[in-house]
């Protein structure tokens, strides 16, 4: 199983950290080590004093695709969900100034979490999709996969010229604005059109 993300889909979140907009979608990796344990709490990293929280909807590939077009991509997931994609943002910031690859500040262990699981039949529209995410109880951040700028069936077709899909694997679609500090004692709670997808706490 492999961690698919893509990064800078939302313009305001590409606003809020001061990036270019892409042309085309950025991909990057996470290993399934990073994967933080159902029920567990998400422990800080000693290496970093600025860890941010970014949620994001998922989706799980059901099939074996390669150079799926983007109008069969919905054939490839029945499951959405909503995760947590966990930057270490100081040492993202140092490695991108130094133009070095950001697996350090992405990929640590504990890095993703996931949520639970929704049949995609239950939305009628998942292109329109509500999703939040609060800290302590205050929405921290709250925007609809219909802000996306690619797709989640765009996202697939584009991914699967590169990386061959396999059944298992999830896609994490990006981030909107909103994004920020963690710190021990928090607690984040995320929600999918209205239903309850996970607690964590952050020790």
């Amino acid at each position: 199983m492999k961690l698919i993300c893509v990064g800078r889909n939302y313009a305001k979140h590409i606003e809020e950290l001061q990036n270019d907009r892409p042309d085309e979608p950025v991909i990057f990796m996470k290993p399934d080590s990073c994967l933080g344990q159902k029920g567990q709490p998400f422990f800080i990293p000693d290496f970093s004093n600025e860890i941010h929280h970014e949620v994001e909807v998922l989706v799980k590939i059901n099939r074996i695709g390669k150079h799926i077009q983007t109008k069969f991509a919905h054939k490839y997931y029945d499951e959405i969900g909503l995760g947590l994609d966990f930057t270490a943002r100081d040492l993202q910031s140092e490695l991108k100034a130094k133009g070095l690859p950001w697996e350090k500040a992405k990929s640590f262990d504990g890095a993703a979490y996931i949520g639970q699981w929704f049949d995609k039949s239950k939305f009628p529209n998942i292109n329109d999709l509500q999703f939040q995410l609060t800290k302590n109880a205050m929405v921290v951040q709250n925007d609809t996969t219909a802000n996306m700028i690619w797709g989640i069936d765009e996202i697939i077709s584009h991914v699967s010229r590169y990386f061959t899909l396999k059944i298992g694997d999830i896609l994490f679609t990006g981030t909107p604005s909103g994004v920020g500090l963690v710190q021990k004692g928090d607690e984040l709670k995320g929600q999918l059109a209205g239903q309850h997808a996970f607690t964590l706490k952050i020790k």
